[in-house]
């Protein structure tokens, strides 16, 4: 069973394919009620990157970005608070129902949801709908052949309710289809400067100590793509190396980071040389990786706990935001329709 491991590095977006143009990407996280911690968090992504964001402490919907704040209005936000507040109160309700359903009694529960969608370059698009629990698959949306797939017999119980509901599986096509690429469109024109910025990334080499293996740290970089990879006397190297996940960095930007393990006796006799690329460099960076890379630790590195609301529970951080009357009235009814797409597990 796969693990949701994007709830816990926080979207780098995981599930969402590289190749995609442009991403929109919305996380919904429920605990257990009763806890000192914010019972229901929701956080929009644009391309990876937070833009809106509502807890059930705040009790509100606010942005993230200086340009979703200087694009949308007052109902727009009025709107959006009313339906995160409905989400709560369903996501509450279905956290105490699946306990119930699980037989347990106690102790911390989670219930999260992924939903959203890809548009390439091409015009191709790709949606995902998709709920775990207790860090678990649970049920998720097959786009193409219109059904739901369960993971676990108290997922069938759902799957079964679900389909009974035809037109909800039509309401979630639809909305994949039709009006996510048209949200997506819109929120990536209010921020095309924000989200077409090169900032080419700082890289830094580092050992703990002799006999750790040498990280490659590329940080502060924008866009989210970057190239990591290491030579071996000048060599392509595949072997003993690590790429971790890319990370979001609280500014925005994003890091990553790739780790080689390597004896000191095999780092003294060859020379390995980790190469960087990236589009906002010129041309690649390449460091030569010595016995005494030295001056950092993987404390250093704080991408493997970094992220902000929504990307999971255990670190909970986390997302984003993008005439005549008749296109108003026509984006306000998309709204409307995108605050009731929910049905109770």
């Amino acid at each position: 069973m796969e693990k949701f491991f994007w709830w816990l590095i926080l979207v780098s977006a995981v599930h969402l394919a590289s190749s995609a143009s442009h991403s929109l990407q919305y996380l919904y996280t429920a605990v257990t009620p009763g806890l000192h911690f914010p019972e229901f968090i929701s956080v929009g992504l644009l391309d990876g990157e937070p833009f809106i964001y509502y807890d059930s402490n705040i009790r509100k919907k606010i942005t993230k970005t200086e340009w979703m704040e200087k694009n949308e209005r007052e109902d727009y936000w009025k709107t959006e608070t009313e339906t995160s507040q409905h989400h709560q109160e369903e996501f509450r309700y279905d956290v105490i129902n699946l306990m119930k359903r699980f037989n347990q009694t106690g102790g911390f529960h989670t219930l999260q949801q992924m939903y959203g969608c890809e548009l390439d370059a091409d015009g191709a698009i790709r949606g995902f709908w998709l709920y775990g629990y207790d860090g678990e698959d649970f049920i998720s949306f097959d786009l193409n052949t219109e059904t739901w797939t369960a993971t676990n017999a108290i997922a069938v119980i759902t799957k079964r309710r679900w389909k009974s509901q035809k037109v909800y599986a039509a309401q979630v096509k639809a909305y994949l289809e039709n009006e996510c690429p048209a949200w997506l469109q819109k929120y990536v024109e209010y921020g095309r400067s924000s989200l077409e910025r090169k900032v080419p990334p700082e890289v830094s080499l580092f050992q703990k100590d002799s006999s750790s293996p040498v990280v490659c740290h590329a940080t502060s970089f924008f866009p989210k793509a970057v190239m990591i990879s290491w030579q071996k006397n000048g060599e392509d190297l595949h072997e003993d190396v690590e790429l971790r996940e890319t990370l979001p960095n609280q500014d925005g930007t994003f890091q990553k980071r790739s780790v080689l393990t390597v004896s000191p006796e095999e780092l003294k006799k060859n020379e390995y040389t980790c190469v960087v690329q990236h589009s906002g460099l010129e041309k690649e960076v390449m460091l030569r990786a010595s016995g005494h890379t030295g001056g950092g630790s993987d404390d250093a590195v704080t991408g493997d706990h970094q992220f902000s609301a929504g990307t999971a529970v255990g670190l909970v951080l986390v997302l984003l935001v993008f005439v005549g009357i008749g296109v108003l009235m026509w984006w306000w009814r998309r709204r409307r329709r995108r605050r009731t797409l929910t049905s109770s597990l």
